[in-house]
C-alpha cells in the first residue's frame, strides 16, 4: 500500500492511514452534532463512512456554536476533458456543507500543477481548467457564495501567502512530505505553498477582508492530507488558525478495490460524458464481484461484500439508504445475484451522469465567469 498526494497503490488500509497520519476517526457522536448543528440529517457520504477522517472538525464546530464565521475549500486539478464519478465526491460532499451550514466555498483549479506534472502546455491546462469549472457548476453551488479560481489567474493576489508560507517550510520538510527529490524541478518544490494559500482567510481579501481569524474547512480525499499538514504547521506561525479538514476514502476503478480510480484507463472508470449504453457495458463487462463462482456456492454463501465493486459503488451513488439495505441484505445472503446488482448499479450511474449532463448543458459561458468574477481590483 502507498498513498501520495499523486498516486495511490495497493489495497488501502484506512485505520492504518489514519494512524500513519495522526487525523482522527468520524465517529458517531460526530456525525450527531453535525445533524444537531445543521437541523438536517447527514449527508449519505458521512453517515456511510466515505467520509472517515478529520482534524480539528470538533474545534471548527465549536467556532460555529459561537457564531465565528468559517468557511470551505476545494478543488480539482484539471488533467482531463472529462470528469469521472469518482472526482465527483468531493464536490457532492462540499455542496451539502455549503448548503447546510450556510458558509462561503473557494474552489481551486490548479491549473499550474498540471502544466507542473503532466504533457500539457500552459494553455491546454489553462483551456481544462475552465471546461472543468462547468462540471463543477453543474454539481449545483450557490452563485452567491462561491468563488472558483484558477491559479494561472489568481496568482498574483495570493502570492503574497505563498510566499509566506514558503519562507516557514524548510527544503527538507518538503522532501519528507511529498518524496521529493534532486530530480524534480523546482516548480515542483514551490508548489505545495500554491494548495496550501487558500487556507488561509487573507488569500481572500474580497471575501474576509484582511481578518485573520476566519478558520478554513477542507473536504478532501485521504491523500491529500500531506498538503494540509504543512499548511497546518504554517498557519498559526503566520496568524491564522489551523484549517481543519474532513477526509474521504477513494472510489477504485471497476476491476477491483486496489488503488484509486484513474482517467487513464477508460474501461475502468464511468466518465460524466459516458452514454447509458457505455456506462452499463463497462459495469457488465468489468466490475469485479464478490459473488461465488457458481449459482450453487453464490446461493450457499452469499456475495463477499467486502470485495464487492458494484456494492461498494452504490454505497457512494445510491442516496436510497432503504432500497441499499436492501441490497446489501440480499446479495450477502445469495438471494440476489451478481447481474442483478450490477443492474442496479449501471441504473443509479446513468440517473448520476444524465443529470449532470443536464446541469452541465445549462452552464454557459457567462455563469462561468460569474463565478469567476474578477471581484478583486
Amino acid at each position: 500500500m502507498s498513498v501520495t498526494p499523486w498516486h495511490v497503490t495497493g489495497r488501502v488500509d484506512y485505520a492504518k492511514i489514519v494512524e500513519q497520519f495522526g487525523c482522527k476517526s468520524i465517529d458517531t457522536v460526530l456525525i450527531d452534532r453535525i445533524e444537531r448543528l445543521t437541523g438536517q440529517t447527514a449527508h449519505h457520504l458521512l453517515r456511510r463512512g466515505i467520509f472517515f477522517a478529520h482534524r480539528d472538525l470538533n474545534e471548527l464546530l465549536d467556532a460555529h456554536e459561537r457564531g465565528e464565521p468559517w468557511y470551505l475549500y476545494t478543488g480539482r486539478g484539471p488533467s482531463s476533458e472529462a470528469l469521472h464519478v469518482g472526482h465527483l465526491i468531493p464536490f457532492m460532499f462540499a455542496r451539502w456543507l455549503q448548503q447546510a451550514f450556510q458558509v462561503h466555498i473557494v474552489i481551486q483549479l490548479t491549473d499550474d500543477e498540471k502544466f507542473l506534472w503532466k504533457d500539457l502546455t500552459v494553455e491546454e491546462s489553462q483551456r481544462l481548467a475552465r471546461e472543468n469549472c462547468k462540471d463543477i457548476i453543474a454539481c449545483g453551488f450557490d452563485a452567491q457564495k462561491t468563488f472558483i479560481f484558477t491559479d494561472f489567474g489568481y496568482m498574483g493576489h495570493m502570492y503574497p501567502n505563498v510566499v509566506r508560507i514558503q519562507r516557514c517550510v524548510p527544503m527538507n520538510q518538503v522532501r519528507g512530505i511529498f518524496g521529493l527529490s534532486g530530480e524534480d524541478s523546482i516548480g515542483k518544490i514551490a508548489f505545495p505553498a500554491v494548495q496550501a494559500a487558500p487556507a488561509l482567510s487573507t488569500t481572500f481579501p474580497h471575501l474576509f477582508g484582511d481578518r485573520k481569524d476566519v478558520r478554513c474547512l477542507v473536504p478532501c480525499a485521504i491523500d491529500q492530507d500531506p498538503y494540509f499538514r504543512m499548511a497546518r504547521d504554517c498557519a498559526p506561525r503566520l496568524g491564522h488558525p489551523k484549517p481543519a479538514l474532513i477526509e474521504s476514502t477513494f472510489l477504485s476503478g471497476l476491476r477491483g478495490l486496489d488503488g484509486k480510480m484513474s482517467a487513464s484507463d477508460p474501461s475502468n472508470v464511468v466518465f460524466l460524458s459516458d452514454t447509458p449504453e457505455q456506462i452499463r457495458a463497462k459495469v457488465n463487462r468489468h466490475a469485479f464481484t464478490g459473488g461465488g463462482a457458481t449459482l450453487e456456492e453464490h446461493r450457499k454463501h452469499g456475495a463477499r461484500l467486502e470485495v464487492d465493486v458494484p456494492w461498494q459503488w452504490l454505497n457512494v451513488f445510491m442516496e436510497d439508504s432503504k432500497r441499499l439495505e436492501h441490497i446489501g441484505n440480499e446479495y450477502g445472503s445469495g438471494r440476489m445475484l451478481t447481474g442483478e446488482v450490477k443492474v442496479e448499479l449501471a441504473n443509479v450511474l446513468i440517473q448520476v451522469v444524465e443529470r449532470h449532463k443536464a446541469a452541465r448543458a445549462a452552464v454557459t459561458d457567462e455563469v462561468v465567469d460569474a463565478f469567476m468574477l474578477d471581484v478583486r481590483t
